[in-house]
């Protein structure tokens, strides 16, 4: 099972976490979906639940920010090894804070941001917490895109603020409305922008990112999120990833699933 117990690297996604109106219902839900291990955390850390896999941190789940409306999201955070020095490259390149950075006890420094087409994402420096610790492998997540109808703008920003390169999904390695980035002096790709123009996907839909997560089989997976109270927006249907499928949870908080091989 790939596992990892330090830092990410910087422009990675690192992590994932959800907020919801009903912490407690989220932990039903996601424990029988993804057969996590929903630990609480200390008082001070605001009723946060770190989801374990094995044993290990796997995602989050926490209420929503006080006062601030705002539906039920996953939300995938950027590793980053300075976050004010990263927060200040997202302003500069048209970006917007949410929230000044600030330190999460002694887990980390974070922020949220959103980059100039609305799209919120996390930036975590890690302290104690270092990130997922499992990963690519059923119950965990294996991947996170961005998806945009201002894809050259966003192509540019994220570039400019992680120094990240691309690559085309498409075979014949002409850009058809999905990339894959990859961060300086790395090939892999570490996750993907998405063209929701070229989509089909409909106009009232946000711009966003994203999150998978493995599954062993993602029609029974599927079956199970309806039997649980949630709901299938994407039926499953083959790719050459992976058998995969787009749902939400029983708040209305969008996730992928997709039936991958194993990872050695």
């Amino acid at each position: 099972m790939p596992t990892r117990d330090t830092p990410w690297p910087a422009g990675i996604p690192c992590w994932a976490d959800c907020q919801v109106d009903d912490p407690q219902a989220a932990r039903a839900f996601y424990s029988q979906l993804l057969g996590w291990d929903v630990q609480d955390s200390p008082p001070e850390a605001g009723g946060y639940l770190m989801a374990l896999l094995d044993g290990k941190p796997a995602a989050g789940i926490g209420p929503k920010p006080g006062g601030q409306p705002m539906p039920s999201v996953w939300t995938t955070y950027l590793a980053t090894d300075d976050v004010d020095a990263t927060a200040a490259k997202v302003t500069a390149a048209g970006g917007q804070l949410l929230m000044p950075p600030f330190d999460v006890m002694t887990a980390g420094r974070m922020t949220v941001f959103t980059d100039p087409a609305g799209a919120a994402a996390g930036l975590w420096q890690a302290k104690d917490h270092t990130g997922a610790g499992v990963f690519n492998q059923p119950g965990a997540y294996c991947w996170n895109e961005l998806h945009t109808r201002n894809y050259e703008a966003a192509r540019t920003f994220f570039a400019d603020v992680f120094g990240y390169t691309y690559t085309p999904m498409s075979p014949a390695g002409k850009d058809e409305g999905y990339v894959t980035f990859a961060i300086p002096g790395s090939t892999d790709p570490a996750g993907g922008i998405a063209d929701d123009t070229r989509m089909g996907v409909p106009e009232d839909v946000p711009p966003h990112w994203l999150t998978w997560f493995a599954v062993e089989d993602t029609d029974t997976a599927a079956a199970t999120v309806t039997s649980l109270g949630g709901r299938v927006i994407m039926a499953p249907g083959d790719s050459p990833v992976g058998r995969m499928a787009v749902v939400t949870g029983t708040q209305g908080e969008t996730f992928g699933i997709i039936a991958v091989a194993p990872a050695t």
